[in-house]
């Protein structure tokens, strides 16, 4: 991406979003494979997950969300990067950089200075590159009870 190109991108905190917004939001928790395809609900449960979350990211060029990021918090110690994912032809262009970057700012903003997640296989560069170090004593762990 020029730098002509990164200007046209523009990143956004969404508290409530359009219809539009919605759909698109959806399209990329699903090509991620956060949600499986056939989930009829997850358009419905957008602005829930944004208006649960401490913080919601979308990077914008024009009317099209081509990335997104999302931070949970008790708003008091401590803060995750629970989503960030950029559409899969638009990446390798900045554009999680800038949503990361817009994520961090608004958490320190806040008083959040510990700032914690699980990166994802391929990601680890981005993070490290914006200051998160490896927890090497600490243990990811995960329960995921589904019917």
């Amino acid at each position: 991406m020029t730098a002509h190109e990164c200007d046209r991108i523009n990143t956004v905190t969404l508290q409530v979003p359009t219809k539009n917004q919605i759909l698109q939001i959806a399209g990329l928790y699903r090509a991620q494979e956060w949600w499986q395809v056939g989930d009829d609900e997850s358009p419905q449960l957008i602005p829930k997950l944004i208006s649960g979350s401490h913080c919601f990211v979308a990077a914008l060029e024009g009317e099209d969300i081509v990335g997104m990021g999302r931070a949970i918090s008790d708003g008091v110690s401590d803060a995750y990067i629970q989503d960030l994912t950029v559409r899969s032809d638009r990446r390798h262009q900045g554009i999680g950089r800038r949503i990361l970057q817009t994520l961090l700012e608004r958490l320190r903003a806040d008083g959040l200075h510990w700032i914690g997640l699980i990166a994802e296989p391929g990601s680890r560069s981005l993070y490290l590159r914006a200051g998160f170090r490896e927890m090497s004593t600490w243990v990811p762990m995960l329960m995921n009870e589904k019917p």
